[in-house]
């Protein structure tokens, strides 16, 4: 008598190709698996050994039906299948008022209550490369690079900042190569790359390195230069940190690349948004010993002829609709071009 017998355990790739006679041929298990030989009767007439798979830390486990697969199996086979689980409703919270369903006509949400539903409803798919080809169709040449780093890669120093092969330098390539004719500004600062989550390094008593800090950034900018980025842009508020980057740019060859400076950058709870994205919040404490006070408005004026005798090409003020006053006040007292950041906790 010849049989022919398949493994029913999924989960475990055990294979019998042929059973005759009570020996096996072409037996393929994994590892984890071990045979046992059980004698069974069949509707046809005959000695012969079945070959059951089995876990080797519960052989003939069973289930909490008390029957065994192959007897849940047979019982499938036959149209025997078990009673579907008794239907669970999640309760509100106690003080969660009992009352009667709404009847409405429709319910929007019914579409939004599961990524998986969301995702096959969703009208229009985004990718970093829609917004570069759509900007261009509406006339838009430039673009700044901000990175979200994993916490792997940050450190108290952010010697992630300065690696040249890097999120931001590879972004920089990828995107120069696709689109030549864009122009590229990149961030310069350490808190996407700091495990402090500050634009500087960290001293042990709390206090922000100023020099130190600056010594990090001019590499970041030299690494960000030689990627391929039209204009570096200093945001960490860092005294003297335009003329430092403007001279190691210089050295390296760079003279080409510009210096849009981040002049009057207010300490302001706009940000919040943008620093959940980057996940660059700092870890304690925050950022109003180096970036402005909102109550002065003349030390923009400060920041300014400091950043203009340092060689900035371009100055920044941060946020934008709540400043429209020191704008002005840049303006005025600045032949340079002057640029505003409307930060994401307003727009």
């Amino acid at each position: 008598m010849m049989a022919f017998a398949v493994s029913t355990a999924l989960s475990h790739a055990g294979v019998v190709s042929k059973i005759e006679d009570g020996s096996h041929v072409s037996l393929k298990l994994s590892s984890t698996w071990k045979l046992s030989s059980l004698s069974c009767r069949s509707g046809v007439q005959g000695r012969h050994s079945v070959i059951r798979a089995s876990d080797e830390l519960a052989t003939a486990s069973v289930r909490r039906s008390g029957l065994t697969n192959e007897e849940c199996e047979a019982a499938a086979v036959a149209g025997n299948f078990p009673a579907p689980p008794p239907l669970f409703r999640p309760s509100g919270p106690e003080g969660t008022p009992r009352i009667t369903p709404i009847e409405l006509p429709k319910r929007p949400r019914r579409n939004r209550k599961s990524p998986a539903l969301r995702e096959a409803f969703q009208e229009t798919q985004l990718c970093p490369a829609n917004f570069v080809y759509k900007a261009q169709d509406v006339g838009i040449k430039s673009f700044v690079l901000f990175p979200k780093i994993p916490d792997a890669l940050k450190s108290p120093t952010g010697d992630e900042a300065y690696n040249d092969n890097g999120l931001v330098p590879r972004a920089i390539h990828l995107l120069k190569d696709k689109f030549p004719d864009i122009v590229i500004y990149t961030d310069v600062a350490l808190d996407p790359y700091n495990s402090d989550g500050h634009d500087g390094i960290v001293r042990e008593d709390g206090v922000i390195m100023n020099d130190e800090t600056v010594h990090q950034l001019c590499k970041q900018a030299v690494s960000q230069a030689r990627a391929g980025a039209d204009v570096v842009s200093p945001s960490d508020m860092m005294d003297g940190r335009v003329a430092a980057i403007r001279s190691a740019l210089d050295a390296e060859g760079f003279q080409d690349v510009s210096i849009m400076s981040y002049t009057a950058k207010y300490a302001s709870a706009f940000y919040g948004p943008f620093r959940e994205a980057l996940d660059s919040n700092p870890r304690f404490g925050d950022k109003k010993t180096y970036q402005m006070n909102p109550a002065n408005y003349r030390e923009a004026l400060v920041e300014t002829h400091a950043d203009v005798a340092e060689g900035a090409d371009i100055l920044l003020v941060k946020p934008a609709l709540p400043y429209l006053d020191v704008i002005r006040h840049v303006r005025e007292n600045s032949a340079l071009p002057i640029a505003a950041y409307q930060a994401s906790g307003i727009t």
